[in-house]
């Protein structure tokens, strides 16, 4: 095993390699971070500087918007905090290095809601606006996994869940006009998808600046939307959830049937059987027939079962004519004639965007489809080994850095990617997981990293982690504690003891797993799952791997 990376990482002092603080509360947040453990170390050292480069960035992210308490901000040209991205998918990703910031970010978003219901679409030192509602990743499942996460804050639950309830009321009173059960997109802005041709004809903005008004001379408005009714399908889920742990089991049931009603809605009115796809349905009960990141954004939702995502992996996401371009994933299928690349200005008419790229580990994770995300990783990490400026969006074509600069989504892909690909990831189901990968030359033959070490505490408990071509180490509290294949996940408990291990390779793995002083000889499919019990391992899922297609 590579002792000198593993003396590096441990020399490692990120407050140091952050660089020059220049605002108050960054030393607070490093001081977090600190406590966290987390560190990064890679043998191709380019990847390691943008990884510490992305940490210095993400400090000129946090600060206070329309309080004083210091919060998430999204970056670039875009002052303040967005529901859509920030207050949600951002936020989520930075409860694993920084939860404080986090919490407060969630919070604020309740804390300025209207009193007729409405949460602000964003944030800034102005204050709260509410002129549309932007929403994309549900923020209940943002709130639960942070809930889980860090300390199990019941308060701060209860004071979301009452707000997040009034929420979706408003959303029932006002964004479902035609009685579908399907949630109405009144403007492009209501989902922020910016000069998208999927609201091409259609105002940015809803009518007079008003949420809860469409254009009445509009002939398309308003349209039923798959992403917006997918959310609250996902909200009320996790609502449910969150209901059951406060100890309202009525309205856990209720939360549970409101979320099936409104899926029932969704596949009713927005499914379209014979392209297998979620499209809007316009005031005229026509499909807009434009294949967008809407999908994505359905699926993230974790609307449909395993069988329905595997159709969707086939026919558009790994399929190279639809949404899976050399740098994954389009923000329009590349084979409409709509489909615009270029990168320079903020569009969601192809480039690929941060949003999307952040949305997706969630999407193929819930159906366990581990093999397949790291397709869609190893592009985007040899493209973030090129990152300079943290922009927006990355051309589909070459991977290269597009509008704006500094941008949270971007900064937060580094860190989730390399923490996600080669690091340790504690989840909120209470395990870690240890993925024994390495990022791949794809560009050019330029190597990335051919070992990594990676280190995160839990619990008080310090973790390393050592990859290199030849297998991987885990270390505890500094001593050597499991050995596994390359190619493999190892998933532990939060102490470390052994749970499962995962196949991440499309290849058979075959190896040997050191572990409680014994040797124990494996073989594992791509995202077959064996677990750990009895002294043993035995096969509990072999789902097999879904190829790419070039069609």
């Amino acid at each position: 095993m590579d002792k000198s990376l593993l003396q590096r990482l441990r020399g490692t002092d990120p407050a140091e390699r952050a660089g020059e603080l220049g605002k108050p509360g960054d030393e607070a947040v490093l001081a977090e971070w600190q406590r966290s453990g987390v560190k990064f170390a890679a043998s191709g050292q380019r990847l390691e500087e943008v990884y510490y480069s992305a940490l210095r960035k993400l400090m000129d992210c946090i600060a206070p918007a329309a309080g004083t308490e210091p919060v998430l901000h999204e970056g670039g040209v875009y002052l303040g905090c967005w529901l859509e991205s920030t207050g949600t998918i951002n936020a989520e990703l930075l409860s694993r290095f920084a939860p404080s910031v986090s919490e407060a970010t969630y919070r604020q978003f309740a804390d300025y809601q209207r009193a007729d219901g409405l949460m602000p679409y964003k944030l800034t030192a102005q204050g709260p606006a509410y002129r549309q509602i932007q929403l994309v990743t549900p923020l209940a499942r943002c709130v639960w996994n942070h809930y889980l996460l860090n300390g199990r804050n019941k308060p701060f639950l209860r004071h979301m869940y009452q707000a997040m309830t009034r929420y979706d009321g408003w959303l029932a009173a006002y964004r479902n006009t035609r009685g579908t059960g399907c949630v109405e997109a009144f403007s492009a802005f209501d989902t922020g998808h910016d000069l998208s041709s999927r609201f091409w004809h259609v105002p940015d903005t809803p009518h007079l600046g008003d949420p809860r008004e469409y254009n009445p001379d509009s002939p398309t408005l308003p349209f039923l939307a798959p992403d917006l009714t997918a959310n609250v399908i996902c909200q009320r889920t996790y609502l449910a959830k969150i209901a059951g742990e406060l100890g309202i089991s009525g309205d856990a049931a209720e939360w549970t049937r409101r979320a099936a009603q409104s899926r029932d809605s969704l596949f009713a009115h927005c499914y379209d059987e014979a392209d297998d796809f979620f499209y809007d349905v316009d005031r005229n009960g026509e499909f807009v027939r434009v294949q967008s990141d809407n999908l994505l954004r359905v699926l993230a939702c974790e609307v449909g079962d395993r069988e329905l995502f595997d159709r969707m992996l086939r026919r558009y996401l790994l399929n190279t004519s639809k949404f899976f371009a050399k740098y994954p994933f389009t923000s329009i299928a590349m084979d409409d004639p709509r489909f615009d690349p270029f990168t320079s200005y903020n569009t969601w008419a192809g480039a690929v965007n941060f949003l999307s790229i952040i949305r997706t580990p969630h999407a193929f994770e819930h159906h366990r489809r581990y093999v397949e995300l790291t397709w869609v990783m190893y592009p985007l990490v040899a493209a973030m080994n090129r990152m300079k400026r943290f922009s927006q969006a990355l051309s589909p074509w070459t991977g290269e850095e597009g509008y704006t600069e500094t941008y949270s989504p971007a900064i937060l892909g580094v860190l989730d990617f390399v923490e996600r690909l080669c690091g340790i990831l504690p989840t909120a189901e209470g395990d870690l997981w240890f993925t024994g990968l390495v990022p791949y030359p794809l560009d050019h033959g330029t190597e990335i990293a051919e070992r990594t070490a990676y280190a995160r505490t839990v619990d008080g408990v310090p973790f390393e982690l050592v990859n290199t071509l030849e297998g991987c180490a885990i270390y505890r509290d500094g001593q050597e504690h499991i050995r596994f294949p390359f190619g493999t996940r190892a998933v532990t408990d939060r102490e470390g003891r052994l749970k499962e291990l995962i196949g991440m390779s499309v290849r058979t793995v075959q190896g040997t797993v050191s572990c409680e002083g014994r040797e124990y000889p494996v073989s594992v499919k791509g995202n077959e799952r064996l677990a750990f019990e009895d002294g043993g391992f035995r096969s509990v899922s072999d789902i097999g791997v879904v190829a790419p297609a070039y069609r």
